[in-house]
């Protein structure tokens, strides 16, 4: 007997029809003999419509009582799956955030998970009743409602996975895996079989949507067993694996692209001690996240050119932040612009294998492609390009690291 979380996004639960679907496949799982908890986000599209209500009730909301309106979607599904489930005879019980309890800190809509009283949970699993849970939501020290962020059932699963100290936790999604990139671009896209946190880790932070990078950072700390595959078929998906598991490493494991990037460069900085700190500094106070960063220094060594990206709906607000700083950084112009695309390539294979990023580049430079930025890590290279050649920077970097349809 195994235990088993079993995941199932917005999309999997969109209406009655594939609710008794999710049904079906948690009964498969429970008829084999596994015990099993299911974690659950909202029907799609119910969490955006629940924010929409909340901001034009007021544009200045309380974050307690937003997370008590926008966290009421997963309770719906919830129920709705303990029916369906007792309905095909299965013993099952909806679980509220709240309930359980799932304890967070008090960040009203980016809240991070404290811990997990799983007893009454455990207690439930040994009589052979299935626990639905509620993804996205937990209780906050002050025994309010809190919401997790986007994407953040993906967390919750995993959470209540490694509490339960469950066999593997199952994330039941639109896609049957993990794809070398995104098969709707290039049609000779191959399925990964296994590929490591971190290298999931890293595809996640450069834009592919398949799993929540949250939710796969707790995983490889926790060392939960995650597998991704789709909630409509029965094929084998893609498991998230310690390093140790995959014994011949691939020098590349795939290739991701992240459309949400916008390009800001500071022409002519004085290239003085401090001057980083003082750009830097103002964006993170205002919340801006900042990812890559270039510094191109003059030759006569007095100014630089320094660019960097945000995510394109910081960049207005990013904008304004560097130009109140104009006359204390002096900087001589600033350019922006959002029609830019970050690629990358990851694989632990890296760290065995040379001529990677001169791969990449030759394979761009080939396609008449300009790099822009670049920026590295131990088991990735990432290149900062126009948006108009995304699609061809994919199909021709996918040729380029011989990867074949099998």
């Amino acid at each position: 007997m195994a235990r088993i979380v079993q995941k199932f996004g917005g999309t999997s639960v969109a209406d009655i029809d594939r609710i008794k679907t999710v049904a079906q496949r948690v009964k498969k799982e429970v008829d084999a003999g596994n015990q099993v908890a299911v974690v659950l986000s909202a029907m799609a599209g119910v969490t955006n419509q629940l924010v929409t209500y909340a901001r034009e009730v007021s544009s200045l909301h309380d974050a307690r009582e937003f997370d008590a309106v926008v966290s009421t979607g997963e309770q719906v599904t919830a129920g709705l799956l303990a029916l369906a489930l007792q309905d095909k005879g299965v013993a099952a019980r909806s679980w509220q955030g709240w309930q359980i309890p799932i304890r967070t800190d008090g960040a009203h809509g980016k809240a991070r998970i404290m811990g997990i009283e799983i007893e009454e949970l455990e207690r439930r699993l040994a009589l052979g009743e299935v626990p639905v849970v509620t993804g996205f939501q937990g209780l906050g020290p002050d025994n309010r409602i809190t919401t997790l962020g986007r994407g953040g059932s993906d967390t919750s699963a995993v959470a209540l996975a490694a509490a339960l100290k469950a066999d593997r936790c199952d994330i039941h999604t639109d896609v049957d895996g993990v794809y070398t990139t995104d098969p709707r671009i290039v049609a000779g896209a191959r399925k990964l079989d296994k590929i490591t946190y971190e290298e999931m880790l890293e595809m996640a932070s450069a834009g592919a949507k398949v799993l929540q990078t949250r939710a796969v950072e707790l995983a490889m700390k926790r060392g939960v067993r995650l597998q991704v595959l789709s909630s409509y078929g029965d094929g084998a998906g893609t498991l998230v694996v310690d390093e140790d598991e995959i014994v011949e490493k691939e020098m590349i494991s795939g290739i991701a692209y992240d459309r949400d990037e916008a390009k800001i460069t500071l022409v002519g900085v004085a290239d003085r001690p401090g001057v980083a700190a003082g750009i830097f500094g103002p964006l993170a106070e205002a919340g801006i996240n900042v990812d890559m960063i270039v510094q191109n220094v003059s030759a006569d060594g007095k100014a630089t050119d320094l660019t960097f990206t945000v995510a394109k709906g910081d960049l207005d607000r990013a904008v304004r932040v560097v130009e109140e700083l104009r006359d204390a950084l002096g900087y001589a112009d600033l350019v922006y612009d959002p029609n830019v695309v970050k690629v990358a390539v990851i694989g632990v294979g890296m760290r065995s294998h040379a001529g990677v990023a001169q791969r990449m580049f030759q394979a761009l430079a080939e396609k008449g492609i300009n790099i822009q930025v670049i920026s590295t890590s131990e088991i990735k290279v990432s290149v900062l390009i126009a948006e108009e050649y995304t699609e061809l920077a994919l199909r021709s970097l996918h040729a380029a690291y011989g990867f074949e349809d099998d």
